[in-house]
């Protein structure tokens, strides 16, 4: 079983609503990543930025970039994840995927949409948790506003990787470091959070702050800039970690509704 997971995180701005030119500036910053990489993560609606209006975008745009997801983890020989605005027979969803160096994938959608920004108007919301098996980590995604909600990322003895994508504005931004490490703290686990840069078309700015957190809280990498960011993380230090300090045989066991 592989120990170390090397992962890559695409810190940058995204043009509004528009598929085709986000997925040729990712395209162009993955083919610049190093060959020994394990996992791509990009941003929370990475395709289109956090529209309201998903109506707007080609009904087939989701597919389309599925596809691209796909054809980029083969090629790379990386597993890919992010999410989208998703339309599933005239429903949409902000539906995130994770796609397997063979192509093969898996799909969570986001559970707590944004009430104050009316994602919870335009959005099904998600009502299953999804953790599955990479390299040796078991993995937990979670998209942006979900990370407000502990009950939600709770470990069930069941995850070593919390993994948030974001479209996180600059006025909140405290609260995603905040809340980022406390969920690494709480959990004892590795957590990462990727967020995007620049303006959207509501003149909302977003400042970047994406992250990776090991289990004991400690900040491994972090950046305002545009720019991918690399970082190893150790599945044999967790264990030890957790072995050690037994503080999550302590946690509070509930049922969740």
């Amino acid at each position: 079983m592989q120990s170390e997971l090397r992962v890559a995180l695409i810190q940058t701005p995204l043009i509004w609503e528009n598929p085709l030119d986000n997925r040729n500036i990712f395209s162009q910053k993955i083919r610049e990543i190093p060959n020994d990489t394990d996992m791509i993560i990009l941003p929370e609606m990475f395709t289109t930025g956090f529209t309201m209006n998903p109506d707007r975008v080609n009904a087939k745009e989701g597919e389309n970039t599925v596809k691209w997801m796909k054809q980029i983890a083969r090629d790379k020989n990386m597993a890919l994840v992010g999410s989208i605005s998703y339309n599933e027979k005239n429903k949409f969803t902000n539906r995130l995927f994770f796609i397997y160096p063979d192509g093969t994938s898996k799909s969570y959608d986001k559970k707590h949409t944004f009430t104050f920004a009316g994602e919870d108007k335009v959005y099904d919301s998600g009502k299953e948790r999804l953790v599955f098996s990479y390299k040796g980590f078991r993995i937990y995604p979670l998209i942006c506003y979900d990370l407000r909600f502990p009950v939600w990322a709770r470990y069930k003895g069941d995850y070593d990787l919390l993994l948030f994508v974001a479209n996180w504005p600059e006025p909140r931004i405290d609260a995603w470091d905040t809340l980022l490490k406390a969920r690494a703290i709480e959990n004892m686990s590795y957590c990462i959070g990727v967020n995007r840069l620049g303006e959207d078309n509501n003149a909302i700015r977003y400042p970047g702050h994406s992250a990776i957190y090991d289990p004991m809280g400690s900040q491994i990498v972090f950046s305002k800039q545009d720019e991918v960011l690399y970082a190893t993380l150790d599945l044999k230090h967790l264990k030890n970690l957790r072995a050690r300090f037994k503080f999550l045989e302590d946690r509070d066991h509930f049922s969740l509704k």
